[in-house]
């Protein structure tokens, strides 16, 4: 773990559980493509930087989940380093106790007050095409969260943050988070087209081709709306669905697999409602959700 492996003439990436993304500026400066999940993540970095005497000049952020910027605030006290996030995401990295918040749908509770899903504040600013590094690109990748992005850098590798899960974590735990359900299907339908020398998910082994997975992704989403929809032949409240897809996809509820699951089917019910598949009734004084006929 924190290995640093290269995987093109200037990039890199560093094995973590979520993977950080390095690529060297010059000679003797480099940017950060995420932080990792803590404080312990940051030192690690550091750690390699220092073993290269590489100077650390920015972090690019992809997305605002506490496994990809906890790392931030220990780096940026250490280095001095500037720090860029995309557009809600800079608002969720400077105020990280809206990522509980938001998914909790109120005040988290301590249960939910922890560094998985609450990084340490860091001072972000907006990320723009105009502060990325000569030759990089920016992708938009929306879909699991709010405006995350990858990046395209000047040797052709494409980071590409959470978009996709790997086969195992997919098989393993079925109901990845998602925040838009149709923005994900579309972000995933464009990553197919994608080509690069190699492709670097947070979350799945790197790639030089990612249209395999992409459409393994695309299966398991499809897979699980049919579910709801089956879930919802009758009337039938939240907290009964999310039950059922807990008990038969085999999963083991908690406060953290409550909030982020939950969120995640709400996401599904609020886009199969605005697709015309579910519909809804208020009967004693509870929202129920039906398939439509």
């Amino acid at each position: 773990m924190y290995e640093l492996i290269q995987v093109g003439d200037r990039s890199y990436y560093i094995q973590s559980p979520a993977k950080i993304g390095l690529v060297k500026l010059n000679d003797t400066e480099v940017c950060l493509i995420d932080s990792g999940s803590d404080k312990d993540a940051g030192r690690r970095v550091r750690q390699i930087l220092d073993a290269h005497e590489w100077k650390l000049r920015a972090i690019y952020n992809t997305h605002s989940n506490a496994d990809h910027i906890g790392g931030n605030k220990y780096l940026q006290g250490q280095t001095k380093c500037r720090i860029f996030a995309p557009g809600m995401e800079c608002d969720f990295t400077r105020h990280p106790l809206l990522e509980p918040s938001f998914l909790y749908g109120g005040y988290p509770c301590k249960d939910l007050r922890h560094k998985f899903l609450l990084a340490q504040e860091s001072n972000a600013e907006e990320l723009s095409d105009k502060v990325l590094p000569e030759g990089f690109e920016m992708i938009g990748l929306p879909g699991h969260f709010l405006d995350m992005v990858g990046f395209r850098t000047p040797d052709d590798v494409v980071y590409l943050a959470d978009c996709l899960s790997s086969k195992e974590t997919l098989d393993k735990y079925q109901i990845g988070f998602l925040y838009d359900v149709a923005a994900y299907l579309k972000t995933l339908e464009m990553v197919k087209t994608l080509t690069a020398k190699i492709f670097v998910p947070a979350h799945a082994e790197a790639t030089a081709d990612i249209r395999e997975l992409a459409q393994y992704n695309i299966d398991k989403v499809l897979e699980i709306s049919e579910k709801i929809l089956s879930i919802c032949r009758n009337p039938i409240g939240f907290e009964s669905i999310l039950q059922r897809l807990f008990t038969e996809y085999g999963l083991t509820m908690n406060f953290e697999q409550y909030a982020l699951v939950g969120s995640t089917v709400r996401s599904y019910l609020a886009w199969l409602k605005d697709t015309g598949k579910l519909d809804v009734s208020f009967e004693n004084n509870l929202l129920l959700w039906r398939q439509k006929p």
